[in-house]
């Protein structure tokens, strides 16, 4: 591909970035993206074509269902060879999960998937929108002296910080930063520079061919643990019909009660062949489950560790490999090895 011919996909699902205040109500509402130019006439400074493909209608992220994400990863493997990078404008509640979802979809990508949104509408004077979509679009057609991708992975842009998609949270619903990356260092820093971490990043030697995936299971529950939760609501869940994972949100490094009843319902669970991942309720830090008796308790009912992943990160990553056919034991196995850089082992 010429370098000269440099083009981005901008791929609009929906989310506040795309919304416009009605007048009469005060409501947010979803705009054509056609009028996108009137509030961003500064797209016209790009010296490269940027074509729109537009979710109809626009989606807010609540409705975001692994259909979408199979819409997206289609989108992008039609598209693959015609653009240099793509940007995916989303709803910020769920594009955690959507990041997730898509860096274990599009497997041997070798071209930046940057995911942003805003947190005031794209119309409001103070819009974060602008900055971070003018940014996100840089982003996605930065390249080095060999003409390969800078960024060659699923990513989050969100006020001036470049994050991994993975391993990313929604942590803030009211001011701009509202994407963190606890466990994993920023790909990148937008200042008057945008500075490249490039030894964080996704290696990118030899070219790669993209798989797209699109086989996902649902049938996962996430079970926070709280002090006094009851036995009959531990059985009920692990009881559910067709229920085939659960992500586990533990205390601390992966603590959990030593009330025999509890670890017998787990231990049961496993021996049925539900797979019972191990994340952590804190935002930073990671599952040590051989550190203290009452994690290696949960070692031993057959729960396995998820590292340092994200809530979000372990209910895609397992909804993947579950999709797939894998027997729980292989599940096991590869919920314990990283596949797109979402664990620390």
């Amino acid at each position: 591909m010429n370098p000269l011919n440099t083009s981005v996909l901008l791929i609009y699902t929906g989310g506040t970035i795309g919304m416009i205040e009605n007048a009469a109500t005060g409501a947010l509402e979803n705009f054509n993206f056609e009028q996108l130019q009137k509030y961003i006439p500064e797209l016209q400074k790009f010296n490269f074509p940027i074509d729109t493909y537009q979710f109809d209608p626009p989606m807010d992220s609540s409705d975001m269902e692994p259909d979408m994400w199979r819409k997206l990863v289609r989108i992008i493997h039609d598209n693959y060879n015609r653009y240099h990078g793509f940007v995916i404008l989303h709803g910020t509640d769920t594009m955690a999960y959507t990041a997730s979802a898509l860096s274990f979809m599009l497997e041997g990508l070798d071209k930046p998937v940057i995911l942003t949104g805003s947190q005031l509408p794209i119309g409001v004077l103070r819009t974060d929108g602008k900055e971070n979509l003018m940014t996100s679009i840089e982003i996605a057609i930065a390249r080095n002296k060999e003409g390969r991708a800078l960024v060659p992975e699923v990513c989050i842009f969100f006020e001036n910080h470049l994050m991994r998609g993975n391993r990313t949270t929604k942590m803030n619903a009211e001011n701009f930063n509202a994407f963190r990356s606890f466990n994993y260092p920023v790909l990148a820093e937008a200042g008057i520079h945008i500075k490249y971490n490039n030894v964080q990043i996704h290696g990118n030697g030899e070219e790669r061919e993209l798989k797209p995936h699109y086989l996902l299971d649902t049938n996962i529950v996430v079970l926070k643990l709280f002090p006094g939760i009851q036995e009959n609501v531990i059985a009920t869940i692990l009881g559910i019909e067709g229920l085939k994972a659960v992500v586990l949100e533990t205390y601390g490094s992966g603590n959990a009660p030593r009330k025999e009843w509890f670890i017998r319902r787990l231990c049961q669970a496993s021996e049925r062949g539900i797979v019972i991942v191990n994340v952590t309720q804190c935002s930073a830090g990671m599952v040590e489950m051989e550190r203290y008796e009452t994690g290696y308790q949960l070692l031993q009912a057959g729960v396995v560790s998820g590292y340092d992943s994200t809530t979000e990160s372990a209910v895609t990553k397992l909804m993947f490999l579950l999709g797939h056919g894998y027997t729980p034991d292989e599940v096991r196995d590869r919920m314990n090895r990283s596949i797109a850089g979402e664990i620390t082992l």
